[in-house]
């Protein structure tokens, strides 16, 4: 047996607006689902999916805010410092800069539109 990848799933209030935000402000691209029987857009960058779902009204929670720390998704990336800038320029709003953890993790960290937390980082070598 073999697991091969793994999408974060994203309930949202206002799908469509937080499909754009992914794709304009995160670089992603998006493909849409709205005429499936669970209606749904997936994003897309290099090889990372995350899926959209619709929250049919409910608020959205992030783990910080419910558990009082965490991430809502942790995506693994080369070079961050590029990445990081790219998000900076674009005016993405940057929660953590840069940084090396006490779990040596080189991250940085962004809110969404929906104030979910995604991580961006690498372990140290």
């Amino acid at each position: 047996m073999e697991l091969f990848a793994s999408h974060c799933v994203f309930p949202t209030p206002d799908i469509e607006k937080t499909a754009e935000y992914y794709r304009q402000m995160l670089g992603f691209r998006r493909v849409d689902y709205l005429d499936a029987a669970e209606k749904h857009i997936c994003l897309y960058r290099d090889g990372v999916e995350f899926i959209l779902t619709d929250s049919n009204g409910q608020k959205v929670i992030p783990n910080h805010i419910l558990y009082g720390y965490g991430g809502d998704a942790y995506v693994i990336v080369k070079n961050q410092m590029a990445l990081q800038n790219e998000y900076e320029v674009k005016g993405v709003r940057i929660i953590q800069q840069l940084h090396k953890t006490d779990y040596h993790n080189q991250e940085f960290v962004v809110e969404d539109i929906d104030g979910r937390w995604i991580y961006f980082g690498m372990k140290e070598a």
